[in-house]
C-alpha cells in the first residue's frame, strides 16, 4: 500500500497551519479587542465566510486569482513570480484557507473571554498592544487556542473540494489522503480505500478529543472573564 498520500497530506496541512496560527492569532486579536468602525463586522463575516461556503466554490475563486485565465492571475504568475496551480503549495494554500475560519473564531471566542480591565490595568502600567497580547492574552488564551489549533489541523487534513480544485489530484504530487481515497474507491480499489476511511476517522476522532479535552480545561484564564 502507498502511504505516500499519508505524508504528503501531513505536510500539507502543517504547512498551511504554519500560515494559519500567526493570521489567526491576529485576526482573532483583533475581531475581539480592535477598534470598531461600520465594516469590521463584514470584514469578520468575510474572515469566516469559508465555514459555509461549499469547498469547490472556495477553489474555484482560488483559481481565479491564481490562474492565468484572469488579469489577477497572469499578474501574480508572470509579475510577481507566484505558482501555485497544481503545486503541494497551492494544496497547503487551499487547505489553509478552509482551515482558516475555525482558528479565527476559536481565538476571537478566547481573546473576547478576557476581562477588559485587566487589559487596561496593563496600559495603566505602561505595556503595549504587542506585550498585552504575547504576555498577557496568548498564556491565558492558551488552552483555548491549542483546541482552535486541532479543529484547524482536523480541518486542513481532510480537505477535499478546494484542494481538488486548485492543485488537482496529481499522485506523490498533490494527492492528499481524502483525494487517495476517491482515486482508490474511483478505481474499485474498496480494500484501500476503506483503510484510508478509517485513518481519516480515527486522526479526526482524536483531533476533535483533544480540541474537547482542551476546551474543557480553560480554568487558566476563567477567572478573567467577563462571563
Amino acid at each position: 500500500m502507498d502511504w505516500n498520500p499519508l505524508y504528503l497530506s501531513l505536510r500539507i496541512a502543517f504547512a498551511a497551519m504554519a500560515g494559519v496560527v500567526p493570521l489567526g492569532l491576529l485576526a482573532g486579536w483583533w475581531l475581539a479587542h480592535g477598534r470598531r468602525f461600520p465594516g469590521k463586522v463584514f470584514v469578520g463575516t468575510l474572515l469566516t465566510l469559508p465555514i459555509v461556503l461549499p469547498p469547490t466554490a472556495v477553489g474555484y475563486m482560488l483559481l481565479l486569482a491564481l490562474g492565468r485565465g484572469t488579469l489577477l492571475g497572469r499578474w501574480i504568475n508572470s509579475r510577481v513570480g507566484l505558482h501555485l496551480i497544481f503545486t503541494w503549495q497551492g494544496a497547503s494554500l487551499a487547505a489553509g484557507i478552509m482551515a482558516f475560519p475555525l482558528f479565527v473564531r476559536s481565538a476571537q471566542a478566547a481573546f473576547g473571554s478576557i476581562q477588559v480591565e485587566l487589559l487596561e490595568a496593563g496600559r495603566s502600567f505602561g505595556a503595549g498592544e504587542w506585550y498585552l497580547f504575547w504576555r498577557i492574552a496568548v498564556p491565558l488564551c492558551l488552552r483555548s487556542l491549542l483546541s482552535g489549533f486541532a479543529l484547524a489541523l482536523g480541518r486542513a487534513l481532510g480537505e477535499f473540494g478546494a484542494t481538488l480544485m486548485v492543485a488537482g489530484n496529481i499522485p506523490g504530487v498533490t494527492q492528499t489522503l481524502p483525494l487517495a481515497l476517491y482515486a482508490q474507491e474511483q478505481a474499485g480499489n474498496d480494500h484501500v480505500a476503506l483503510v484510508f476511511t478509517i485513518l481519516l476517522s480515527v486522526t479526526a476522532m482524536g483531533l476533535v478529543g483533544i480540541s474537547d479535552w482542551l476546551a474543557n480545561r480553560t480554568g487558566n484564564y476563567a477567572s478573567y472573564s467577563t462571563r
